[in-house]
């Protein structure tokens, strides 16, 4: 199983080097997202470094979304997807690699590039790292969440748009708990290690009902 594991996620790690696209775009649209905000919102850098940490959380969950649709339609497409269904492999083995692989694409350049466009909204150093590792321990959840919902409309052609119906209302909690986890390093009432603890066990439950869940539509679509 770990053999098979490991296989998948080289796999898929290559065809996204290879190929290119949502990793990139992900990075890119992030960029844009928080090179944009302090044009609109002026020169106040207070204000940018009270709503920083939101800015870059809304601009990780959009760009997380971007290629979340391609996470199983390519394989659907070419009938990768009908081969892994026979193989004697658990399909919660298979979402699990296909996750992690999305993830080390998409999610983990989001958190790398966090503390150079921390700067770009005035963030403090002991901001910037929480940031970071609120990203890294969050993002996670996003694309475990996402996983779901890019099972469900893996066998439609332009299922972008349903997938990000389907999966937005479940990724709030993420959102609120990491942008509370950050805020919280900035000072205030609440320790940062209320909301960052919550933030950690909603991307284990996550990764539990994500998983499953995705395995479950994958089967079904037989």
């Amino acid at each position: 199983m770990i053999r098979s594991f490991r296989a998948l996620l080289i796999r898929d790690l290559k065809l996204a080097a290879r190929v290119g696209g949502s990793g990139m775009m992900g990075l890119v649209f992030f960029l844009a997202i928080v090179t944009l905000m302090p044009f609109a919102l002026g020169p106040d850098l207070n204000l940018l470094s009270r709503i920083g940490p939101a800015i870059l959380w809304i601009a990780a969950l959009l760009a997380t979304l971007i290629g979340l649709d391609r996470l199983f339609q390519a394989d659907q497409e070419d009938g990768s997807l009908d081969l892994l269904r026979l193989a004697p492999v658990p399909m919660e083995v298979v979402v699990v690699a296909k996750v992690t692989a999305h993830w080390l694409v998409t999610g983990l350049p989001l958190a790398i590039a966090a503390p150079f466009l921390g700067l770009l909204v005035a963030l403090s150093p002991e901001a910037i790292g929480a940031m970071v590792a609120t990203l890294l321990v969050g993002t996670p959840a996003l694309t475990f969440v996402g996983a779901v919902g890019a099972a469900l409309t893996a066998s439609l052609r332009r299922g972008g748009l349903i997938l990000a119906i389907l999966v937005l209302p479940f990724m709030i909690p993420t959102l609120i708990f990491g942008v509370s986890a950050a805020n919280a390093a900035l000072g205030g009432t609440v320790p940062f290690a209320t909301p960052f603890l919550i933030l950690v066990a909603l991307s284990l439950f996550a990764a539990v009902v994500g998983t499953v869940g995705a395995a479950a539509a994958l089967r079904s679509g037989e």
